[in-house]
């Protein structure tokens, strides 16, 4: 299973570090979140960005923080009443659509569709357990 953070780790970042490029994250599972994130963050090296920020999260202890994958992302749309705290807004997913998109969903109206990687959206981590 999956658990998020109580709370976002950003209201709106990119998902890239400025620069378009395939980084072939794209597992869409339950999962696949950190998969994606080790590759985002490999490929786009340092910065602040919305997978490198989950990655860099430590909260209550815990450092394995991760960006959901699409299908971690549409769970936590599926739940947000039960976990609280999400903005009328977009969320990023680390699942990517191709070399200038990733996905992202609208935990408002639950708009799912991708997006170019230079909009700001919020972000809110997970980890495995």
């Amino acid at each position: 299973g999956i658990i998020a953070a109580p709370s976002d780790q950003s209201a709106g970042l990119t998902w890239s570090n400025g620069s378009y490029f395939w980084t072939y994250a794209n597992n869409w599972g339950i999962g696949g979140g950190s998969y994606n994130t080790d590759i985002v963050v490999s490929a786009q090296g340092d910065g602040i960005y919305a997978a490198q920020l989950c990655k860099d999260l430590v909260l209550n202890t815990y450092d394995d923080w991760y960006l959901p994958s699409k299908t971690e992302l549409d769970k936590l749309y599926d739940n947000r009443a039960l976990i609280g705290g999400f903005a009328n807004n977009y969320y990023w997913s680390s699942t990517e659509d191709n070399w200038d998109g990733a996905r992202r969903r609208h935990f408002g109206n639950g708009a799912s569709n991708g997006d170019y990687k230079n909009m700001p959206w919020a972000v809110r981590a997970v980890r495995s357990f």
